[in-house]
């Protein structure tokens, strides 16, 4: 029973994000427009940062 409801939620998951592609695909109107820097960059930039932190207190109690 377990496996066959974590099969329907992938099944499902992978349906959505599949039919949703078409909307989430922003770009600018004029294709030789730079992209604007969004929050989602600066995002991504914080959680590699972080977890570099992490990584580096990690190491650092090894030792």
């Amino acid at each position: 029973m377990k496996r066959s409801t974590n099969l329907l939620r992938i099944s499902l998951s992978c349906a959505l994000l599949v039919g949703s592609m078409g909307l989430l695909m922003a770009q600018p109107a004029n294709p030789t427009s730079p992209t604007p820097f969004g929050f989602v960059e600066l995002l991504i930039g914080a959680g590699a940062l972080y977890g570099g932190k992490k990584a580096y207190d990690q190491r650092k109690k090894k030792d």
